[in-house]
């Protein structure tokens, strides 16, 4: 089958890839000259594993090409909406106006009996308004094919996905013509995932609000467990209690797993942020009071997770940061990334910077990225010389390279050997072992305060 993938970034490149690995012959359309240049000699503009490979693959076998002309598209039997929807600069809500201008550019070049199917994440309403774009054209097909792949593992995800959800007029519309040609959406895409389906993953067939809605609610409820147990640990961090063996225990009860269960510094990066602002945005707009408080207090929960790593910050280097040599382990909003976007790592690293700290960032794959954007902030690759003369340590991405940080050697180049670990993922009895002062997040580092039932027997 010819494809057409319009826009691509992270999903739309992987998404490209991916399809044209299964046999399909892709074209994927982009309006970055210098984006289309790279993707088309094997080589993506942004860092993720696995990606270059299938990038060499599908040209070298032809199935896979790209184009900044809207032309190229021509013929395709399906074509994948794949631009960005970021957060609006003007409110929470979502900017569709990529989206529609894609669709736009794309309409002359449709044939009879094509499809045209989004996998951006979308507002709900977002079919109705490209079907008044497509009006004109009541022979092509709409429906949307929410992606659900996450940075890092984003073509494992996209080849080995734990489900496939098609939004179509209705809900059902599968259908073929006599001699066995798709007619609908359902069977149109049956037909471009037939590997997957065939391998048993799991298909789900709604209707389009609720396929617009899935990607959103799924990711404002991962968001919801790390906010939820972000504030456990500054409770735990209040009462003497250690957050870690907290989330062990709780993730044991199979109703709630572990999985987004790990308290730290919380979550960044261009889609969990944008996501659960657009669903509040959507909640407020459609009168559901309830949906738009608990986005709004998941959001703050993880904000403040910020401002009480740069607070731990501070009580560290004894309440001063002016002055104070600082490296930041990490720019990247995640390991296994270079994408900086509301980047946790970063925030933090700028508001040390603004209350007078000599910040040095250091990241195995985000720095030229990091460098760019904020160009006041010192950057050095080399972890080893980050960590020269540093006063104050803290891991803010938890990339494997500082996960297996000698303690011993580390202590070495650092001045005064202080650590806070805000993604809680080292071994702190290792490090303390050889001298080093170690924090965490909700971690028992302080001494329990006096609740209210141990005061009350205090006597």
């Amino acid at each position: 089958m010819k494809i057409s993938v319009i826009g691509c970034g992270y999903l739309g490149a992987v998404h490209a890839a991916t399809l044209a690995s299964m046999g399909h012959t892709v074209v994927g359309i982009d309006v970055d000259p210098g984006k289309v240049e790279r993707l088309a000699g094997g080589d993506a503009p942004f860092f993720e594993p696995g990606l270059d490979e299938l990038l060499r693959d599908g040209r070298a076998t032809g199935r896979l090409t790209f184009s900044t002309d809207f032309a190229a598209a021509a013929g395709a039997r399906i074509h994948f909406l794949c631009v960005g929807t970021p957060q609006s600069k003007t409110s929470d809500g979502a900017d569709l106006s990529y989206l529609v201008s894609a669709t736009e550019s794309l309409l002359p070049h449709l044939s009879r009996g094509a499809a045209v199917v989004g996998k951006s994440t979308v507002p709900v309403g977002t079919v109705d308004m490209l079907g008044g774009i497509l009006a004109g054209r009541p022979d092509v097909l709409l429906g949307w094919n929410p992606e659900f792949l996450r940075q890092g593992t984003a073509v494992k995800d996209t080849l080995v996905p734990d489900r496939l959800v098609y939004g179509a007029p209705g809900g059902r519309d599968a259908a073929f013509e006599p001699d066995g040609t798709p007619r609908g959406v359902t069977a149109v895409l049956d037909a471009v995932y037939e590997p997957l389906l065939c391998a048993g993953i799991p298909r789900l067939v709604c209707n389009s609000a609720t396929a617009e809605l899935i990607k959103s609610a799924s990711n404002a409820y991962l968001a919801t467990k790390v906010s939820f147990i972000n504030a456990m640990s500054e409770l735990c961090d209040a009462s003497g209690a250690d957050v870690r063996e907290l989330s062990e225990a709780m993730g044991l009860d199979p109703r709630i797993g572990n999985r987004y269960l790990h308290a730290g510094l919380g979550f960044g990066g261009g889609c969990l942020p944008k996501d659960i602002r657009s669903l509040k945005t959507q909640a407020a707009m459609l009168g559901v009071e309830s949906a738009k408080d608990w986005m709004g207090l998941v959001d703050s929960v993880n904000a403040g997770q910020r401002l009480r790593t740069v607070e731990l910050a501070r009580e560290l280097c004894e309440g001063h940061l002016a002055g104070r040599t600082v490296t930041v382990l990490g720019a990247a909003f995640k390991p296994d990334t270079d994408d900086i976007r509301d980047s946790p790592a970063l925030d933090v690293a700028l508001r040390l910077a603004a209350a007078g700290a000599h910040v040095t960032v250091t990241d195995p794959k985000a720095i030229n990225n990091a460098w760019m954007r904020y160009p006041q902030l010192r950057f050095e690759p080399s972890s080893a010389r980050a960590l020269e003369g540093a006063e104050l340590v803290l891991l803010l991405t938890e990339w494997n390279e500082y996960r297996s940080l000698s303690p011993a050697a580390a202590g070495q180049l650092v001045r005064r050997r202080t650590l806070l670990d805000a993604r809680n993922v080292l071994d702190a009895a290792a490090w303390e072992a050889v001298g080093w002062t170690v924090r965490g997040l909700g971690t028992n580092a302080g001494a329990p305060l006096v609740g209210p039932v141990e005061a009350k027997y205090a006597h």
